[in-house]
C-alpha cells in the first residue's frame, strides 16, 4: 500500500495505480477524453490534469502513477483555468455544428432537424411529438410563422431553404386529424395555482408547459373568447379558427381553465398574487390592463432571460414586455417563463433554462456542398399554397432535403459537455481560415467526420485491442495528422468487428453511428 495526500487527505492506496484510478476510487471526479478502461494510456486531451502540490507542477491524473508521499490536489483555479485552456486547444481542432442553425434560430429552440427526418421517414406520430416538446401551437405556427428558421437554413445556399414551417404544420394537422390528438405526460398535481394574464399566444404556452409539471393554471382575459390576437388579429383566410380552437381545447384538456370576459382593475395584481402562487402577464399588444400593472407598479422590470419581475411570484411574457406581432416569439416566452416560474416556486435560484454549449462553423463553404447533400435529397423545394398545405407524398420528399447540418451525438458528446461546465471558448484558437468538413460513408454503420476529431487515438487502441487485420491509425505528421485506415483503405475493412464499438467510445461524433434518431 502507498500513502499520499489528496486534497489535503491522507490515505492509503493500491501500488501500481495511477492519480485518476486512486481519485475515482476516492469518489472524485476527473474529466476525460482520451481515456480508455483496459488500455494503455496517451495523455493527448490533458483535461484530465490535477496539481502535484510537492512541485506544483501539472501532470496528467491518466498516466500518473501515485508514489509515496505524493500530494495531490484535483481541483483549484490553476487546474480549472488549464482544463479550459486544453477544451479551448481542441476546439480548435474540431470543426462541426452541435446545433443545426435553422434550430438555433427558432426561438423555441425546436429540434427541426430530428422533425424533418422523422418525417422523411414517415414517423408523423414521432414527429409531432418533437415539435410538441418545444411548441404548444405548432398547427396555428406552422399557417402564421414567419419561419425565422428557414432564412437560417443552410441548404438555402445551394438552391432553397427546406420548407420547415410547412412540414411543422403538417405533422400537427396529421395529428389534430385523429380521434384522440396527443397529449403530452402530466405530472401529479403539486397543490400549486399559477394566474396567467391574458390567453394569447404566450398565456397559452406558459399553461401549456406548466400543466405538464403539475400547476394548476387558469388564464384570464378580457375577451369573450381565448386566443388574444390570434383569434381577434389575424384574418380566417390566413388562420382558421377551427384549428386555433383544436389546439386550444387540448390546452384545456391538459386542465387549463378560463375566465374570460374578465377585467384588471388597478389593484388587480396584488388580488391575484394573494390567489395564485405566482402570476404571469401575458396581456399582449392590448396594452391597456398593462399599463394600469406598470403605474400600479412604477419599476415593473424584468430580467432578460427569466422574464422574472420586481414584483415578487410575478413574471412578465409576449408583446406586454416586448411589442411585436411574432407568435412564435410569444410562445417560446411561454415555454422559458414556465421553467423559470417552476425554479421559483421549487425555492432554486431563477436562472431560466440552462443552454447548453454549441460548436459553430461560421459560414459554409463552397468545397462542403457535395458532402453535406449526400444525406438529403436533390430536389427542388416543393412549392405550395399557404392554404392548402403538403400531401404526404410531398412531406415525406421536402423533409428529405434536410441535409443533417446538426451533430449526431449532440446529447452524447464529452467535448461539449466539458467546453459547457468549464464555459470554454471555441473562438480562442480557432483558425481564421478552417478545413472544409468532410462526410466519410465507406462503412455502411458509420459516418466518419474527420474534421471532427481530436486525435485522442481511443479508436485506434481498439481496433488493436480486437486485432483488426487492417484497424485505425495515424496518417500524416504534424498539424495534418488524421486518424484513418492504413494505406486509406475503406474503413469497412478496418473495422470489420469494432465499428459500432468505435462509434460508442469516440468522445466527440467524429465516428457515429447513422441511424440515431430517438424521440
Amino acid at each position: 500500500m502507498i500513502k499520499l495526500k489528496v486534497n489535503g487527505k491522507e490515505i492509503e492506496a493500491d501500488n501500481g495505480l495511477t492519480v485518476l484510478e486512486t481519485l475515482k476510487k476516492e469518489g472524485i471526479n476527473v474529466p476525460t477524453m482520451c481515456f480508455l478502461d483496459n488500455e494503455e494510456h496517451f495523455p493527448t486531451c490533458m483535461i484530465c490534469i490535477v496539481k502535484d502540490q510537492k512541485t506544483g507542477r501539472l501532470i496528467p491524473s491518466c498516466s500518473t502513477h501515485i508514489s509515496t508521499g505524493m500530494d495531490i490536489i484535483s481541483n483549484d483555479e490553476e487546474i480549472i483555468e488549464a482544463r479550459k485552456t486544453a477544451l479551448e486547444l481542441l476546439l480548435s481542432d474540431h470543426i462541426g455544428e452541435c446545433d443545426a442553425p435553422c434550430q438555433t434560430n427558432c426561438p423555441a429552440f425546436m429540434d427541426i432537424p430530428l422533425m424533418n427526418r422523422l418525417l422523411a421517414n414517415g414517423q408523423f406520430d414521432e414527429a409531432l411529438r418533437v415539435v410538441k416538446k418545444d411548441i404548444a401551437l405548432p398547427a396555428v405556427l406552422g399557417r402564421i410563422c414567419p419561419a425565422p428558421c428557414e432564412r437560417a437554413c443552410r441548404r438555402r445556399n445551394i438552391d432553397e431553404p427546406v420548407s420547415i414551417c410547412t412540414l411543422k404544420r403538417y405533422a400537427a394537422d396529421h395529428d389534430l386529424e385523429h380521434a384522440s390528438s396527443f397529449i403530452p405526460d402530466i405530472a401529479r398535481l403539486n397543490g400549486k395555482k399559477i394566474g396567467i394574464i391574458g390567453s394569447g399566444p404566450a398565456g397559452l404556452s406558459a399553461a401549456y408547459f406548466l400543466l405538464q409539471k403539475g400547476y394548476q393554471c387558469t388564464l384570464h382575459d378580457k375577451n369573450p373568447l381565448p386566443g388574444g390576437a390570434l383569434r381577434y388579429a389575424i384574418p380566417d383566410d390566413r388562420l382558421p379558427k377551427e384549428v386555433l380552437d383544436q389546439e386550444i381545447d387540448i390546452i384545456k384538456q391538459m386542465g387549463a381553465k378560463f375566465l374570460m370576459n374578465f377585467e384588471l382593475p388597478v389593484d388587480g395584481l396584488e388580488n391575484l398574487r394573494k390567489e395564485y402562487d405566482g402570476v404571469i402577464v401575458a396581456t399582449g399588444e392590448e396594452n391597456a390592463d398593462f399599463d394600469e400593472l406598470v403605474k400600479k407598479n412604477k419599476s415593473f422590470v424584468t430580467e432578460k432571460n427569466t422574464y422574472q419581475t420586481n414584483v415578487d411570484g410575478v413574471f412578465a411574457i409576449g408583446s406586454a414586455i416586448k411589442p411585436g406581432r411574432v407568435a412564435i416569439r410569444a410562445v417560446a416566452h411561454g415555454k422559458e417563463a414556465a421553467f423559470a416560474m417552476d425554479q421559483f416556486l421549487n425555492g432554486n435560484p431563477v436562472t431560466g433554462e440552462a443552454q447548453l454549449f454549441n460548436s459553430r462553423i461560421g459560414r459554409m463553404l463552397e468545397e462542403e456542398y457535395d458532402d453535406f447533400m449526400l444525406e438529403a435529397d436533390p430536389g427542388p423545394r416543393i412549392e405550395t399554397t399557404e392554404f392548402e398545405g403538403f400531401t404526404m407524398e410531398q412531406v415525406q420528399k421536402e423533409a428529405a432535403r434536410c441535409m443533417h447540418c446538426d451533430c449526431r451525438k449532440k446529447f452524447d458528446c464529452k467535448l461539449r459537455d466539458y467546453s459547457g461546465e468549464y464555459d470554454a471558448s471555441q473562438k480562442r484558437f480557432f483558425p481564421r481560415e478552417r478545413p472544409p468538413i468532410r462526410k466519410i460513408f465507406k462503412h455502411e454503420p458509420l459516418v466518419y467526420e474527420p474534421e471532427k476529431c481530436i486525435k485522442c487515438s481511443i479508436c485506434v487502441r481498439i481496433t488493436a485491442r480486437h486485432k483488426e487485420e487492417l484497424g485505425l491509425t495515424y496518417i500524416g505528421k504534424g498539424f495534418d495528422v488524421e486518424i484513418s485506415a492504413p494505406f486509406n483503405d475503406y474503413q469497412k475493412n478496418a473495422l470489420e468487428n469494432t465499428a459500432i464499438l468505435c462509434a460508442e467510445k469516440c468522445p466527440t461524433s467524429a465516428l457515429a453511428i447513422k441511424k440515431h434518431d430517438e424521440v
